[in-house]
């Protein structure tokens, strides 16, 4: 009996010092860590909601970025930290292909403790001007006719782009050669330049060219068109109803990270996409807020690992 009373008088103190952390939080500057440089759009959306909670938390929210090993290396840090609310993850789509193309020294799924998406935007197929499609059925056939012949350019073997242009190459039933670039920035000079004929690329870095007409759209990949280019159809529309792709961003924690913290922290993202603000400057960079809740952002997260491993194994993807 005493053994049991001791147990219980644990257990009520233990639940009582987490239910103060959580009232509390937070006492102390907050970090949201990024696994890529300052500048790209991870970055960008970081510091969009670092500024939006630290009004919101009346507290300071800082953006840490930890760049490398495809943002593995952030995302280690942040699983390897303790589970209180005070380091945080920044987790781009690219977050669910890594499983598939790299070793992890932890569960992607289950290390973590998702609180909230954050924003999600389109790709948009873009070719070189040179390129005779002025549709996406119209490089489908091409491609068909002469396959082998054309190129798409890609930030990256195994990056989300990647997986995303083999996704739509498998659907489409076309074979055109991948040339993987550093970066963003050479994967778009290229396809500018007529040396590749083909890239997925973001709103924020494609549609500006394709509006001084360097570059000609296709298509979006996501399921509706977008305010930014509404006469662009989707992918869907151009015939091939089953292809979807997303670029996301979430929030996630530590595993175990408290619930009472999780919810604090899912509130306010909530709260702050759904400002005229926040909706504005992420609208600059071609994406829309999310929002939704943690069983919404585990459910994205579970369902795309499974597809882009199913995507990486069908291709042939593998990263040196």
């Amino acid at each position: 009996m005493k053994c049991t009373t001791r147990w219980l008088a644990v257990l009520a103190a233990s639940l009582a010092a987490c239910t103060a952390m959580a009232q509390t939080y937070p006492t102390k500057p907050v970090k949201i860590v990024v696994g890529f440089a300052p500048g790209g759009g991870s970055d960008f959306i970081a510091r969009v909601i670092a500024q939006q909670l630290t009004g919101r938390l009346g507290t300071q929210v800082l953006v840490e970025n930890r760049p490398g090993a495809g943002s593995l290396i952030g995302a280690e840090f942040v699983i390897k930290s303790p589970a209180d609310g005070y380091t945080l993850l920044l987790t781009p789509a690219s977050y669910t292909v890594n499983p598939s193309v790299y070793k992890l020294s932890f569960d992607p799924l289950n290390d973590i403790t998702p609180i909230v998406q954050l924003s999600r935007g389109p790709y948009v197929v873009a070719v070189n001007p040179s390129v005779p499609a002025n549709t996406l059925q119209e490089l489908v056939a091409l491609a068909k006719r002469e396959p082998g012949k054309l190129s798409y350019a890609s930030s990256g073997t195994g990056a989300h782009v990647h997986v995303a242009t083999e996704y739509f190459l498998y659907t489409a039933g076309i074979n055109i050669v991948h040339v993987p670039y550093k970066g963003t920035g050479p994967a778009l000079n290229d396809t500018i330049g007529g040396s590749v004929q083909l890239i997925f690329g973001s709103v924020a870095t494609a549609l500006q060219y394709v509006k001084s007409g360097r570059l000609r759209a296709l298509a979006v990949t996501t399921p509706k068109r977008i305010a930014a280019a509404p006469d662009v159809p989707t992918v869907a529309e151009s015939g091939y109803p089953s292809y979807e792709v997303t670029n996301w961003h979430g929030l996630v924690g530590p595993k175990g990270l408290p619930k009472d913290i999780v919810q604090r922290l899912n509130r306010e993202v909530n709260e702050a996409v759904k400002s005229k603000e926040v909706e504005k400057v992420l609208s600059s960079d071609g994406l829309e807020p999310a929002g939704g809740s943690p069983e919404d952002l585990a459910g994205i997260m579970t369902a795309e690992v499974a597809r882009w491993a199913q995507v990486v194994k069908r291709a042939g993807i593998k990263v040196e």
